[in-house]
């Protein structure tokens, strides 16, 4: 008789430690370390084993912690040290070569890598850990590496400035795997571990329907939020009766235009559409709508779909032909967006 599968997580952070992210650094290992603690909390609420594996890299690559228990992890504080440049191509390939050597033996395996950098790729051509010396080369390799890795495989990066995304995907990382980060600021590497974060739930909480891998870990849109994603959630449908959406004719408060449509208003029961980034509060619910059909779905899965943890995180709208997402408003003065739709519960 076999027994059930567990699920087991790899999860790497793959931090670029050259002399430019010394300013940074004791930030570094704050937010490194409290990626740890929460999915070591996330873990033990959705039973799925995780395992935790930190490279650093400047002029070469070092794993500094292997495939360890996240619930016996140490703090960064004594194992991060800045110094060097960038080998950003070497640390890519060397962490994913050697963490495909993991046994994935009586289990549900998947591997979640992040690769976070302050700045270009400009050493790996003649870093010891590199495959070859020519850069060509080694975007190749990489884009290679990354277009045949299993379907339980996923790659993310996250980089300072829009030529760093454009580099990321001419070396094959999918363009919804890369997001930006601010690398002036303490605040700025603050919000990456809250992207990081983000990013982590929408992968755990997948896991339990499931899916095994993306290739849309940063995204909010038709690769993150479609009707595969919706049902591998268990949303279900609201019931038409109990919602109206009402075109946004105007500059307006939220609880003006409520009652000048004909209905009563009460906290939390209308859903602006989100239209630009924003933080959303932990509290706050999400609904999808289906364009074609003006379906809602509601629950707190919902807030799972977009990776939204139990805390304040930035969300930015991306481009959906088929699904719009909507934030619950509990401000009465809050002003709404003409040409959006409004969702009112009822």
């Amino acid at each position: 008789m076999s027994g059930i599968q567990n699920y087991i997580n790899h999860v790497a952070l793959v931090l670029d430690a050259s002399s430019s992210m010394s300013k940074l650094s004791a930030k570094v290992v704050e937010v490194a370390d409290q990626q740890i603690a929460y999915l070591a909390r996330r873990s033990q609420e959705l039973d799925q084993e995780t395992r935790v594996t930190v490279y650093v890299f400047a002029d070469k690559v070092e794993c500094i912690i292997y495939d360890k228990d996240v619930l016996r992890m140490p703090s960064l504080k004594q194992l991060y040290r800045v110094g060097g440049m960038t080998a950003l191509l070497a640390a890519t390939l060397k962490s994913q070569r050697e963490l495909a050597q993991t046994a994935q033996l009586y289990g549900d395996h998947s591997f979640l890598t992040f690769v976070l950098t302050d700045g270009q790729e400009n050493a790996s051509h003649r870093c010891p850990d590199a495959p070859t010396r020519d850069p060509r080369e080694l975007v190749r390799a990489v884009a290679t590496m990354i277009e045949t890795q299993q379907d339980n495989w996923t790659l993310a990066v996250l980089v300072p400035d829009q030529m760093g995304k454009r580099e990321a995907v001419q070396c094959g990382f999918p363009k919804d795997n890369v997001a930006i980060w601010d690398a002036t600021s303490t605040q700025g590497l603050e919000e990456a571990g809250q992207v990081i974060q983000q990013a982590t739930e929408k992968f755990m909480v997948g896991r339990t329907k499931g899916i095994r891998g993306s290739r849309a870990v940063f995204s909010t849109g038709a690769e993150a939020v479609n009707k595969e994603t919706i049902e591998a959630a268990g949303l279900a449908p609201v019931d038409p009766a109990q919602y109206a959406l009402i075109p946004v004719a105007r500059d307006v408060a939220i609880r003006e235009w409520v009652v000048e449509s004909g209905h009563s208003y009460r906290t939390g029961c209308a859903f602006y559409q989100l239209s630009k980034s924003e933080k959303i509060q932990a509290q706050k619910q999400i609904a999808v709508l289906e364009k074609k059909t003006d379906r809602v779905y509601t629950g707190p899965a919902a807030r799972a779909l977009l990776g939204l943890p139990s805390a304040e995180a930035r969300v930015k709208p991306d481009q959906n032909d088929d699904f719009t997402i909507f934030v619950q408003s509990t401000s009465v003065n809050r002003k709404l967006v003409p040409q959006t739709r409004l969702l009112v519960m009822i």
